[in-house]
């Protein structure tokens, strides 16, 4: 080969890996912060599995914990102190994640549905959520189970634009062998991207590999 190949393909070479390295940052770059809520009677620390996984790859990410939050109090009450959280972390021009587990993503609809702009936000993931109601919320009469349970008004009234979800990226991701959200179809919605992972009981949803590696590519997308 001619000298002047090898400085050509020398050339091309590093132009490739540059554009790859900036290919990379931009990807890093277009990162935005992710807001993690937990689910009922739990706080932060339940999804700390899953901030520590998506901050080892670059996520900012802020996790609340909701106070009461085994069902004294009202989702929507909730709603109101994830607004207060968002609103200390998060400047009104910047786009960000929700990530709502359980009870928690009962509260980040309420919050998208009837507290801010869709706009605002980029992707929304519900984890094993009852979007349609359990039949364990039958074992406490406290104001977030009577919510919780099926066929409820305030579930009514949350399903009956739930079609706003349309304006974000929607993702709900369930498990078929929920012991806690009874039927485990209530975490389907019928809008948005569902994805079906085979996690063996409800709490190991913040867990399971399996979940977080499509909770990373479904924020990529």
């Amino acid at each position: 080969m001619k000298p002047i190949a090898y400085v050509l393909l020398f050339a091309l070479n590093t132009t490739l890996c540059l554009a790859g390295q900036d290919s990379l940052l931009l990807k890093i770059d277009m990162k935005i912060p992710v807001i993690l809520v937990h689910g009922i009677s739990d706080d932060s620390s339940k999804m700390e599995h899953m901030a520590h996984f998506l901050r080892h790859r670059g996520w900012t990410v802020y996790s609340i914990s909701l106070k009461p939050s085994s069902g004294q109090i009202g989702i929507d009450q909730l709603a109101e102190q994830l607004n207060t959280f968002i609103n200390e972390k998060i400047t009104p021009t910047q786009k960000f994640d929700l990530i709502g587990f359980s009870m928690g993503g009962l509260v980040c609809r309420y919050y998208v549905q009837r507290i801010t702009n869709p706009s605002h936000l980029d992707h929304f993931i519900t984890l094993s959520s009852p979007h349609h109601g359990t039949l364990t919320a039958y074992l406490s009469r406290n104001k977030g189970a009577r919510q919780m349970r099926i066929n409820s008004e305030f579930l009514r009234d949350l399903n009956r634009d739930i079609t706003k979800l349309n304006q974000l990226k929607f993702t709900s991701i369930w498990t078929p062998f929920d012991l806690m959200i009874i039927p485990s179809s209530s975490s389907r919605t019928g809008i948005g991207r569902e994805i079906k992972i085979a996690a063996l009981a409800h709490p190991l949803m913040v867990k399971n590999q399996k979940c977080l590696r499509a909770i990373e590519t479904e924020l990529l997308r």
